[in-house]
Parts: structure tokens; sequence; C-alpha cells
């Protein structure tokens, strides 16, 4: 216990001896013509907050400054022996090294913590700061981007004759970093600049460390970019829909609907600027695709309800859409019907030939049994029965012409939307690779 109080009465004394006529507020170096040497290392203790709209990167740094003190030795002999005091900050000068990129709006400084002083003069200054910067966002391959955030040290008056700014290490430290959840720190090089600004001709040194960070996805995938591509590929299938059914157009409208609120939900966190993000691209690409599928869709409801008035389908339809796309997108039935197309060709014919003959037994038999009667008597009946009969035939002929006219429309309009949806399926299915292709 005596020797810890003849201790405590050494450092009263020390401190008393220090600070009798020193002053904090000149550059404490014994030659006024040189440079005082500062180093400076920086740990990157966690990251707070990336506001991309705004660019400002919020952190917690430790600032670890150390400088030779020329004003400040003393023989530890003299003192008991020691070698260091720890004393408030505000006892001693100190460099006034800010940060260049400060975005805060309230400019606060570094904690006022205690220093460490050596009996050599050597004093080691660490202090805590959350720090906001600003930093200039690229959000083009979002969600799989990375940025490159600079934080520039530097003095704001004394220029490099006076204080030589150097870094103690050639990168942050980034041992005591605490993981982010939305970014992954890849490094933190630190490079030393010298730059004589156009309001002065000195020299001014500062360091830069440059934050490279690498965006976790995993969020912005099955949140954003997953429903987007299911949503996507839900598109095409209002083709598949029966026209009869009453929903294609209502389908097309329901998924650009919700196209359109997930590109809200991006351009709400997004920067406005220019450079439209990869994921808004691939938005845009959609809504474009479905609206232009909705549109195609209204147009093919309009061949599919071609009435008993419309024109007969033309021959380079019928060759072109009616064989070779039928073939090539496996449409086989006509209208509503569950017969190939060559069955119900065949049958049509079949019947249709066979309508003659049909109607001459038919004749036949009225003749036969109108033999029982007198020609003269029966003439008239039977000139009657037979236009009854030719105009009923007619009235059939006609029927089955405009039911097979307003079948092949109907068949023209499902082959068309099978045709288009596999084109959809195909462009949706490139666009989801290509932005994939990108974001590797």
């Amino acid at each position: 216990p005596g020797c810890r109080g003849a201790q405590g009465r050494f450092a009263y004394k020390l401190l008393h001896d220090l600070f009798a006529n020193y002053s904090s507020a000149l550059r404490p170096v014994e030659d006024t013509d040189r440079a005082l040497n500062v180093t400076l290392q920086v740990t990157l203790s966690q990251i707070i907050d990336m506001d991309e709209r705004n660019q400002v990167l919020t952190s917690y740094l430790w600032v670890r400054q150390a400088w030779l003190d020329a004003h400040l030795t003393w023989d530890k002999d003299d003192y008991g022996g020691i070698d260091s005091i720890r004393i408030p900050s505000s006892y001693v000068w100190r460099p006034d090294i800010i940060l260049y990129n400060n975005a805060d709006e309230n400019f606060g400084g570094s904690m006022e913590t205690n220093v460490v002083l050596r009996s050599d003069g050597h004093i080691t200054w660490d202090s805590p700061a959350i720090t906001k910067s600003s930093c200039k966002v690229d959000v083009s391959y979002f969600p799989f981007d990375g940025q490159r955030c600079r934080l520039t040290f530097g003095s704001w008056t004394y220029n490099g004759n006076q204080i030589d700014l150097r870094n103690r290490l050639d990168t942050g430290d980034l041992t005591d970093f605490v993981e982010n959840v939305e970014w992954e720190v890849l490094g933190m090089p630190a490079t030393r600049n010298v730059i004589t600004y156009g309001c002065c001709s000195e020299p001014y040194p500062d360091v830069t460390y440059t934050l490279l960070l690498r965006r976790r996805a995993s969020f912005y995938i099955f949140n954003l970019l997953l429903p987007c591509i299911m949503v996507s590929f839900l598109a095409p299938l209002g083709f598949y829909l029966p026209a009869d059914s009453g929903e294609k157009v209502s389908l097309g409208v329901t998924v650009l609907l919700a196209l359109t609120v997930f590109q809200l939900l991006v351009a709400e966190s997004m920067p406005p600027s220019e450079s439209v993000p990869l994921i808004g691209k691939y938005y845009i690409a959609t809504m474009t695709m479905i609206t232009a599928s909705t549109a195609l869709t209204i147009f093919i409801m309009n061949v599919h309800h071609c009435g008993p008035g419309a024109r007969p389908v033309p021959p380079w339809a019928r060759r072109l859409i009616l064989h070779h796309m039928a073939r090539l997108c496996c449409v086989y039935e006509v209208g509503e019907s569950c017969k190939s197309p060559q069955q119900a060709l065949g049958g049509r014919g079949s019947r249709g030939d066979a309508g003659g003959p049909w109607e001459s037994p038919r004749e036949g038999e009225v003749g036969s049994e109108a033999g029982v009667c007198p020609w003269d008597h029966c003439l008239c009946h039977h000139d009657a029965l037979l236009r009854n009969v030719g105009y009923i035939a007619g009235c059939f002929r006609r029927h089955r012409a405009n039911q097979r006219r307003t079948g092949e429309w109907k068949k023209v309009a499902k082959v068309m939307d099978r045709f288009f949806m596999w084109i959809f399926f195909l462009m949706v299915f490139l666009m989801s690779v290509l932005v994939l292709g990108n974001a590797a």
C-alpha cells in the first residue's frame, strides 16, 4: 500500500510538472519548420446502415491516432519508474483530423476519450466514432451489386508541411467487425494521397480507406425476384385458358398490377438516378411482355368469337395455321369436338356425300307410297313434299356450313393461343436466364 501511494504521489507530481508551462494550442515540435508525423489507423466495428436512396453510409469506427509531442517527455527514473499515464485528451494538443466526406447534419466528432502519454513523448489517442459518410451508390446490378465507399481522413487546417499524415497499415482493421445481415465486407484497403486544392498552394495529405461491400442478395431473391419470375411464368398461361371462360384478359391485368406493385417497392428504395437497376429492367421487360400478351389475347378472342356471318378462313391461313402450326403446337381439336382433324373432315365428307343418296330413297319411298294413288291425284302433294324436303336440306346445309366456318375460326384462335403461349414461355425463360447471367 505504501508503494501504491508513492506511485500516486509521483503521478500527481508528474502531471503537475508536465503541464505547468504547456499549451495545447500550439503544434508540439521543437523545430517549427519540420512537419509533425501523425499516423492513422481505422478499425471498422460495424456497418449500421446503408441508405442507398440518400447515398449515405453510417458506420461505427475506432480511430487511432499517434504522434510525438516534444514538450511532454520525462525521465521515468525521476518519477518512480512511471512509463505512461492516461490523461484527458483535452489536456494535450490534438491534430484536427476529420472525415472529409462527412454527411452528418450534426457534424459530430470523435468521443472525448483519454490519451496514453509515454515518457518518450509518444501519444496514442483511441476514440470511437459513429460516422455518416457520403458514398456514390451504383445500383445498376441491384440486388447483385457491390459498392465502394470511401472514408477520407485528413487535417482541416494543417498542410503537408506542418502535419505529415500517414496510414499505419495498408488496410483497415477488420478483426473486431460485427457481421452485417445485408452487406458482406470484402476488404478495406488504405491509400495515402497528397492533393493540392484550388484554394491553397500547399499540399494536403489524406488517408483514404475504401470499403469494399457486396450485397447479400438472398433476401431480395426470395422477396422480389422469385415472385416476379413465378408471376411472369403465370402470365403466358392466359393463352391456355379457354376463350369462353371470360378470364383471359382478367388474368393478364392482374399479373400486370402485381408486377407494378413490385416495381414500386424497388423504386422506393433506389436513388432517383438515370441508371435503372437490373431487377427494374427485368420488371419493365416483363410488364411490356404481359401488356403485349394481353393485347394479343384480346385480338385472339375476337377471332374466336367470329359468328356465322364471318368470312371463310383464307386459304393461306388454313394452310399455315390449321395445318402446319396446328401440328407444331399439337392442337387437334376443332372447337369443342373430341375428334382429330382427319376424322372430323372425313365425317363431314361422308355425311355430305351421303346427303344426296339419303334424300333419293326418301323421294323413292314417297314415290312408292304415292304410287298407290293415281298419278293425277297425288302429283300436287309430291311437288310440295319435294319443295319442303329441299328447303329443309338447304337449311341444314347452310347450318352445317356456318358451323364448319365458326369451328375453323375457333381452331385458328386456339392454334394462335398455343403458339403465343410457347413463344411467351420462351421469352420469360430467356429473360430470367439473362438476368441471372448478368448478375453472375
